[in-house]
């Protein structure tokens, strides 16, 4: 037996050299490339989801038609004469240059009745469809060549970059690979390889911010005092009760017989009042601002809530209802958060989201109206990615208020109308930033307000804060 140890040694020592070696040999030798991360989301097959960059935009210079046909007859010594029209396709009374303004008498036909024209007077070429509207040119970033529009949409347009020697379309083209070479040849149109921009249609800055719930009552009150007012909304809000459970709760504990419906009208003149002093305080925002966006139900269908928090102050700046998960809240809800800076912070902002890329396109638009920042988006659950590792922080901050408020959303079973859900997402925002109590401020408020804070019961505050949202409102009506 101890004759065999000492082999055994042996053999070990034996096979370590080899081992190193081997080892040795194969770093000199053969040099060790990090395995790519497999992401589909980088994947050429779902560029569709990428949101390319701001393209190049072109006013050009507007003249006058009657004074180039004067320079002409100076120069030539004749009139430019008219346009004979020989093809099937004239060109319509209606269409004319949007650069001189020269009738369609002056203006070639240039693709054969598709869409294209050519201004003899100005030189001009120019698009039917996106052209006489929108005086302005669109050009690819990568190449300068003009975009096309593509389709057009209900809320925007898209435009592509036909050039085949534009470089984002060599480069999105040498990076598939084979089995994909071959499946772009058969269905091109599950690619995106060729540069888009989406405009929209709608002006966002337009839009109202700050509309008021529907169907709110007066607050003369009649049957019952401004006390069970207050009663019903911290059942309702602050313990997360549906109107139902906060009925049976104000009969079976307080004896007051008051009726679900009467509930929801409290519930939605709240609101009313509440609103403009929640959208218009001074919150004094920080440049690190969170994103993203959660579900509920009304009436059996999906609708959706955008929400854009202060990651360090914890407060909820922008907040948002629809029925749809587009680009279109999304801008607004952003609206209402940068509507709370006195000064837009710009490329010191931190504003953080998942990789939805209505964000990007949103990104886009306000920087069209000189409000430039950068979106920066934390992809999936683990940290696969520098970026989503300094950032992850500011994700898990935003997904934690999600699943604060479905605790209040799910006990009432989905809403009735979007009125209600709109209702409910207002009350939410007043309660969790004034009067909740955070772990992050030791148990008090996130914001201060010296009128609440000599209050201590929370039906009393409930009223304290309507009485400052209707001072407000008389402010802003005198002023």
């Amino acid at each position: 037996m101890y004759t065999i140890i000492p082999l055994l040694l042996a053999h070990i020592q034996e096979l370590n050299k080899q081992i190193l070696f081997l080892f040795n040999f194969i770093v000199k030798n053969i040099p060790l490339k990090p395995k790519e991360k497999d992401n589909s989301l980088f994947s050429p097959k779902y560029n569709k989801l990428k949101v390319d960059k701001f393209p190049i935009i072109h006013v050009p210079e507007k003249k006058d038609y009657k004074q180039l046909l004067d320079q002409y007859l100076k120069e030539n010594g004749k009139p430019l004469k008219p346009i004979k029209s020989r093809g099937k396709n004239p060109v319509p009374e209606d269409v004319h240059c949007p650069c001189c303004n020269a009738p369609h008498e002056y203006i070639y036909d240039n693709t054969g009745g598709r869409g294209q024209f050519w201004c003899k007077i100005c030189d001009y070429h120019f698009n039917r469809q996106n052209r006489i509207d929108n005086f302005t040119q669109l050009h690819c970033p990568h190449c300068g060549g003009a975009l096309f529009l593509e389709k057009s949409r209900k809320l925007f347009n898209i435009h592509k970059c036909r050039n085949k020697n534009c470089s984002y379309y060599l480069n999105a083209l040498s990076s598939l690979s084979k089995n994909d070479l071959q499946e772009y040849k058969l269905k091109p149109q599950r690619f995106k390889l060729h540069y888009i921009y989406r405009e929209f249609k709608i002006n966002f800055f337009k839009i109202d911010l700050y509309s008021l719930p529907q169907n709110a009552s007066s607050l003369q009150f009649r049957k019952f005092s401004p006390h069970v007012m207050g009663l019903c909304l911290t059942y309702l809000v602050n313990c997360g009760l549906s109107t139902r459970k906060t009925r049976d709760v104000m009969r079976e504990v307080h004896g007051v017989k008051i009726s679900h419906t009467q509930i929801a009208s409290y519930a939605t003149t709240a609101a009313y009042c509440v609103k403009p002093f929640v959208d218009f305080f001074d919150y004094k925002p920080s440049n690190f601002l969170a994103a993203d966006e959660t579900y509920t139900k009304v009436k059996g269908s999906r609708r959706y809530v955008w929400f854009i928090m202060d990651a360090i102050k914890k407060s909820i700046l922008g907040y948002r209802s629809s029925d749809s998960r587009d680009t279109v809240p999304c801008i607004l809800a952003m609206r209402m958060a940068f509507d709370k800076f006195k000064v837009f912070p710009g490329k010191a902002l931190k504003f953080v989201a998942d990789a939805y890329n209505s964000y990007k396109l949103a990104e886009l638009e306000f920087k069209k109206h000189g409000m430039d920042f950068d979106v920066t988006q934390v992809v999936g659950l683990t940290n696969d990615d520098p970026t989503s590792t300094e950032y992850r922080w500011l994700k898990q901050i935003i997904e934690r208020l999600n699943r604060t408020f479905k605790f209040s959303y799910k006990v009432t079973n989905g809403y009735g109308s979007d009125d209600g859900a709109s209702t409910h997402l207002c009350l939410f925002v007043a309660y969790y930033n004034f009067l909740r109590p955070h772990s992050y401020t030791h148990f008090k408020p996130l914001n201060e307000v010296p009128e609440l804070e000599k209050v201590e019961l929370m039906p009393a505050k409930w009223q304290v804060l309507i009485q400052l949202s209707q001072r407000l409102i008389l402010q802003q009506q005198k002023s």
